[in-house]
């Protein structure tokens, strides 16, 4: 059984959200460090992004950020942790890819909704086997019947309903992911 070592959060990077996304952030930042799991995010320290990975910072946590030079335009990225600067947005993608275990989503705008459906595009296409869960299920309700309707409309094959899970909380969450990497 593998352990689950280091997990991306894609997550809003929106300030002017319900505070309870941004506690929501905080908790599963909180988590993730109590857990001793290094956070992976897109370097940002605003929104939901910043909530998570200050969280995870100052509970002692490992936190690594990924972020695009042409993003300091809007975000700025936490000194007090390591951020890797890229040139791209793919670079962004690929590099939270790569140094992640699993995937946290967290509710979010068009770019989380991009980031993750990237992530299960490439876990359709069979390019990786590592699970992706959703933190919120009410918030996340109409994705969910949105593949669900493409897989009634045969447009996704059946098995893919199995590609990721939704919970309400940060420790459902970590126990999900941690039960599914343990068989994949």
């Amino acid at each position: 059984m593998s352990k689950l070592k280091s997990v991306c959060v894609y997550c809003g990077s929106s300030n002017l959200v319900d505070p309870a996304y941004l506690e929501l952030a905080t908790q599963m930042g909180q988590a993730i460090a109590k857990r001793g799991i290094r956070l992976v995010y897109g370097g940002g320290n605003v929104g939901l992004m910043g909530a998570s990975s200050r969280a995870a910072h100052e509970a002692g946590g490992e936190v690594l950020g990924i972020m695009p030079h042409f993003l300091t335009k809007w975000e700025k990225p936490n000194p007090a942790f390591e951020t890797r600067m890229v040139e791209t947005m793919h670079e962004r993608k690929w590099g939270l890819f790569a140094e992640s275990d699993a995937f946290i989503v967290l509710p979010g705008g068009i770019g989380t909704l991009e980031e993750v459906v990237e992530t299960l595009s490439w876990q359709r296409l069979e390019l990786h086997r590592k699970p992706v869960v959703f933190v919120g299920r009410t918030f996340w309700q109409p994705f969910v019947d949105l593949i669900e309707a493409t897989i009634v409309t045969k447009f996704t094959p059946e098995a893919f309903r199995n590609s990721f899970f939704c919970v309400d909380t940060p420790e459902e969450a970590l126990d999900g992911l941690a039960a599914a990497q343990s068989k994949a």
